[in-house]
């Protein structure tokens, strides 16, 4: 088995490292356009997170341009975030937001965006490169809030940085209470297909967060819902078919204390009409004060199930060789 484990339990130095970054100077910026897929789109999701209590407006695109109509009118702050560098849709973004005269700065570990940020002198906080990019949240999300610091559109982060380090160290500390959580949850969902409820400002990101690391550390399918949404429609999707929904699916609820409280309620009832067609595993609630230690704190035991899914399923978390073939086909067609 690989070393996404020890990539796992790196996640608090990550944070660590990007709290003692100085901002760049990138001016005052009270609107944001996030570009970012992936791994290193989670960051932009994140951030806006963080923002939402400030009165910045940041708007994360998974995808290619053109530029937002709302963006070539406001022109904010462009942000391309790509681990290594090379992320084909974040690029076509990031240039076409230049072309039309947006300024915009760089969350990277190299590639073919540095090499666009040096030739046009775009701002950029460069990060350890040698991670696989799911596994280096920590760098993503903190330098994205560096340049957000660094446009004085939220607060500085530096002790909600070193908080959510300290949270992060005890959630993956083996044999350690929510170690064992996560032990228990992953055990209770071999087998099954994983689906995550949230409902609120901070567990709704962790909840595709916790779908994605899923998908690629344990290669199995899963998916995230939102309350209050879900309740008007995927709640009536339990009906039918019981018999094989009991036995294959099973759900795990995050909470935080944001939440508004019409959530809990709705969370409370929906698992009791459901629970007889469906499993719900566990409820997770978030740890902290600062917004980024609580989004860390439910993100930390997420990596965990998703990494013991893996181990438990005996595959190799690391590779994503789907992905990696499907770049391959993408560049053919360009050949």
């Amino acid at each position: 088995m690989s070393d996404m484990g020890a990539q796992i339990r790196g996640l608090g130095d990550q944070l660590r490292w990007v709290a003692e970054i100085r901002p760049p100077h990138l001016g005052t910026h009270s609107e944001v356009l996030f570009a970012g897929m992936g791994g290193s789109g989670i960051a932009g999701d994140y951030a806006a997170a963080i923002a939402s209590a400030n009165t910045t407006r940041l708007v994360v695109q998974k995808g290619y341009g053109p530029v937002p109509t709302w963006a070539t009118r406001q022109r904010p702050l462009v942000i391309a975030a790509s681990y290594s560098g090379n992320t084909e849709e974040t690029l076509d973004l990031a240039l076409s937001s230049h072309e039309k005269g947006l300024p915009v700065a760089v969350v990277t570990t190299g590639g073919r965006l540095a090499e666009m940020g040096r030739e046009r002198s775009w701002p950029a906080v460069m990060v350890p490169a040698g991670l696989q990019p799911r596994a280096a949240v920590g760098h993503m999300v903190g330098a994205t809030l560096k340049l957000l610091e660094g446009a004085h559109a939220i607060d500085d982060q530096r002790f909600a940085l070193v908080e959510a380090a300290d949270l992060v160290d005890a959630t993956v500390a083996k044999g350690g209470r929510r170690w064992e959580e996560a032990r228990a949850i992953a055990t209770r969902l071999v087998g099954r297909i994983c689906i995550i409820y949230a409902g609120g400002p901070i567990t709704s990101p962790v909840a595709q967060r916790w779908k994605t690391q899923v998908n690629e550390n344990a290669k199995m399918p899963a998916w995230w819902s939102l309350l209050p949404e879900l309740d008007h429609n995927e709640i009536t999707g339990w009906e039918t078919l019981p018999e094989l929904t009991s036995q294959s699916l099973g759900i795990v609820a995050l909470v935080d204390r944001s939440d508004h409280p019409r959530i809990r309620a709705r969370l409370a009832h929906t698992a009791r009409l459901t629970q007889d067609a469906v499993p719900w595993v566990a409820e997770i609630a978030s740890e902290g004060t600062s917004p980024l230690a609580r989004l860390m704190s439910l993100t930390a035991v997420g990596d965990l199930v998703s990494w013991m899914l893996a181990e438990a399923a005996g595959v190799d978390p690391v590779p994503v060789a789907t992905i990696e073939r499907l770049k391959e086909l993408l560049a053919e067609d360009h050949s």
